[in-house]
């Protein structure tokens, strides 16, 4: 089984759970930031999933951003918010082909930890494949809280066919191991990959990267872009490691993880003397400034990694899926 089991087959809570511990006293004491609980239970999951897809439904029915605001967030949130905020230009009318996202079959992956944040996978099928066949591909959400008062947010969506979906590890009671983003059992620690992927396709040594569409062939198509006539293209990648960008890794049973990752940067297209590059429509909603001859996009990048465990210097992470968007945009 390629995935975490659950009783039965059906993109993406934690209550505030407190452990009890009587004192000397006999007085009760609270010492739930300090004990290692589960992410949520497996109905709090399913509950956060339903939320989830019912308010991005909503919203891409209508067009508008603030009716999944408080359900996305991270780089997931910063794509999906800023694609609704062009629509709601393009169409005011809302959305005339939805279709609602449909993500059954959903599996948990559930760690186990101290404190905040608390996070967690779910692994679905959705209904938004081409071919709907068995081989369709799974949509992985992962969901995190900050704090007891807060919502379930989606901050990470990969996209990735089920042969790629690696067999986490569990303990007795059937929950995930996340890994540490320091952790030194990784050939890359979770903490350093935005900042040695942006290094890597800013130019740098392929390192620990396998060639694939994310990596060698993405810079190479970068390198062709930057080489047409009359538009020099230029590429600023950074790191995007805080807060609710923050990796997010869980422990695979071959020792590795697969972790989650975000990324930002800048494309800025200058068009020869006498000439503009031109803006799709979609760009124009979130531009700012007059375009002259210069066009900067910003865009965030999520990817999800396959990541060896130590010891493997060359090969060590493979980049499975990626999900990008533009953000925003500057005329100049």
């Amino acid at each position: 089984m390629r995935r975490l089991r659950r009783p039965s087959r059906g993109l993406l809570a934690t209550t505030a759970a407190t452990v009890l511990a009587l004192t000397a006293s006999g007085c009760v004491t609270v010492h739930g930031e300090r004990e290692l609980l589960p992410a949520a239970t497996k109905a709090e999951a399913a509950q956060a999933l339903e939320d989830f897809t019912d308010a991005y439904n909503k919203a891409d029915k209508a067009y508008d951003p603030a009716l999944d605001a408080g359900r996305v967030t991270g780089p997931l949130g910063a794509i999906n918010q800023a694609g609704l905020k062009s629509r709601a230009v393009t169409s005011p009318g809302g959305n005339p082909n939805h279709h609602p996202l449909e993500l059954t079959d959903a599996n948990f992956a559930l760690p186990k930890k101290a404190g905040w944040p608390r996070w967690f996978v779910a692994d679905t099928d959705s209904n938004r494949d081409t071919d709907q066949g068995p081989g369709d591909n799974r949509w992985l959400l992962v969901f995190v809280r900050n704090g007891a008062e807060q919502l379930w947010e989606v901050a990470y969506l990969a996209i990735l066919p089920p042969n790629e979906i690696p067999e986490f590890a569990t303990d007795a009671d059937g929950l995930a191991e996340p890994v540490a983003v320091d952790s030194a059992r990784l050939a890359v620690a979770p903490k350093d990959l935005g900042r040695r992927y942006a290094s890597f396709l800013g130019g740098g040594e392929q390192g620990p990267f396998t060639a694939g569409a994310h990596t060698t062939a993405w810079r190479e198509q970068r390198q062709k872009a930057a080489k047409r006539a009359g538009l020099a293209t230029q590429y600023i990648d950074q790191a995007t490691d805080t807060g609710d960008f923050a990796p997010l890794a869980l422990a695979t049973r071959d020792g590795g993880a697969l972790v989650f990752f975000a990324t930002r940067y800048f494309e800025r297209q200058t068009a020869a003397q006498g000439y503009r590059p031109k803006v799709s429509t979609d760009v124009k909603p979130l531009m700012t400034g007059e375009v002259k001859n210069t066009v900067t996009k910003e865009w965030v990048s999520s990817q999800a990694a396959l990541v060896k465990p130590a010891g493997a210097d060359r090969d060590g992470v493979t980049i499975t899926g990626r999900l990008q968007g533009v953000t925003a945009a500057k005329g100049s």
